[in-house]
């Protein structure tokens, strides 16, 4: 397919049809594609020449926004210096020094870092830690893993079979045996406007309970939840609920998994979730605000409890059978070490918990506008559910978010709902006119 596209650089042909692009309509989208072309600050620059404000840091990740030069010369000087080291029996010295930054600013006891190429990977390497450091304690009978109904923990096949989206699951066949899931906690008959932490539903968390009656504990390695689930459509945990999840887990000495590709690196206003919630996971998954979406990269962090159960045996024997050729890349850990001087020096690893009420009003302010059945917020997050036309679920969100573009803003659907997550430096005056945008398009839409 040739189509024209009007650029500020002059007209000329493009070529779609070579790339398979991920997660989108294909044959809709090049029948009309939205095409960026580039990004600074808190804008994208469309190939016609707008500015589009980024309600969405990106995909979740460019949470100092964008076009940082600070983190472009870090890379620059390390591509020049060294483009690639493996990180099989040997190592770089950024790779270390990144996971001691990352080390000082989790939460006290996570000691130990795990580098991945992306969340996906981030999520399958903290399943296989959990599996197997049951098994070198002797209980290798615990090898059930526990998700969540529409959770979303990327795309591997251990994400997959944990997660609870059913268009990611129903595509694929056969998935991971000795799987089970607990419900979720979306709950619009009890929770409907909620500001922050709705304050029905911690009860649901007692389905642990009878998930370890009916498998037996002893075979149950470990529950993932995302602290808070973005990709399904801003759900927030009810107040309790992770409290209950987390002693549930330790009565039964099943570990539990923190899933903050979304949450980490400051979206509640903390650097983790853990932190704001004040519940401490055994293992944590990273990415996304890891580099600041400049080059992909995830990170698994895990306390001592769980590192040093596997440092036993002859010192040559190597003690984890998991990596990536591209763990701990020289190239990922320039931008990573960059983007941590950033986040501090603009202290964007808590200034969400100073704008959070600004955007809350801002989100809530919504609620009579045209469709609008549910609003749900947390931190620097919003989602903002559409009651979906007869017949065709999804079809007036994704409405919504293409007028949006047009009108220069840039939104994220699923479903029908409107998922928000604006870098972290936005404003007060940038709010506005997400939402003021927001606004009108809503009130003509059909």
């Amino acid at each position: 397919m040739d189509m024209l596209d009007d650029t500020p650089r002059g007209k000329s042909n493009r070529k779609l049809d070579a790339y398979w692009m991920p997660f989108t309509a294909n044959r809709q989208f090049k029948a009309s594609p939205r095409m960026l072309v580039g990004a600074k600050g808190l804008h994208y620059t469309s190939d016609d020449g707008r500015e589009i404000l980024d309600g969405t840091a990106g995909l979740w990740c460019c949470n100092a926004g964008h076009g940082h030069t600070e983190i472009a010369d870090a890379v620059h000087r390390q591509l020049l210096e060294m483009d690639y080291a493996p990180s099989f029996q040997m190592g770089h010295p950024l790779a270390f020094e990144f996971a001691e930054r990352l080390k000082d600013l989790a939460p006290d006891g996570f000691e130990h870092v795990f580098f991945t190429g992306s969340g996906s990977e981030s999520v399958d390497t903290a399943l296989k830690i959990a599996l197997a450091w049951h098994r070198a304690r002797g209980e290798g009978s615990r090898t059930r893993l526990i998700g969540r109904e529409r959770g979303y923990h990327g795309v591997g096949f251990g994400g997959i079979s944990v997660g609870g989206l059913v268009n990611n699951r129903r595509h694929f066949g056969t998935l991971l045996t000795g799987v089970d899931h607990l419900p979720h906690t979306h709950a619009p008959e009890h929770n409907a406007f909620s500001r922050g932490q709705p304050e029905w539903g911690a009860h649901l968390a007692d389905d642990l309970e009878r998930l370890v009656g009916l498998h037996g504990a002893e075979t149950i390695a470990a529950v993932i939840v995302e602290p808070v689930a973005g990709s399904t459509g801003v759900l927030v945990p009810p107040k309790g609920y992770l409290q209950r999840l987390r002693e549930i887990c330790d009565k039964h000495g099943i570990l539990l998994i923190f899933d903050e590709v979304i949450t980490g690196f400051g979206r509640l206003g903390t650097p983790f979730a853990s932190q704001f919630f004040g519940v401490m996971p055994d293992i944590f998954t990273t990415a996304k605000g890891l580099t600041n979406g400049a080059v992909p990269m995830g990170a698994v962090f895990t306390t001592d409890r769980i590192h040093d159960a596997f440092m036993n045996g002859p010192e040559g024997t190597i003690e984890l059978f998991h990596g990536y050729t591209y763990s701990g890349h020289p190239i990922a850990c320039a931008a990573g070490l960059a983007t941590l001087d950033i986040y501090e020096r603009d202290g964007l690893l808590t200034r969400a918990a100073s704008i959070a009420p600004a955007w809350e009003e801002a989100l809530h302010g919504l609620k009579d506008a045209p469709h609008v059945i549910d609003i749900r917020n947390l931190g620097l997050i919003g989602g903002i559910e559409l009651a979906s036309r007869p017949g065709a679920p999804g079809a007036r969100a994704y409405d919504v978010f293409t007028a949006c573009f047009q009108e220069g803003c840039m939104i994220r659907v699923t479903g029908d709902v409107i998922a928000m997550s604006p870098p972290l430096s936005i404003g007060e005056a940038e709010i506005a006119q997400l939402i003021g945008t927001l606004r009108k398009v809503l009130e003509r839409t059909e």
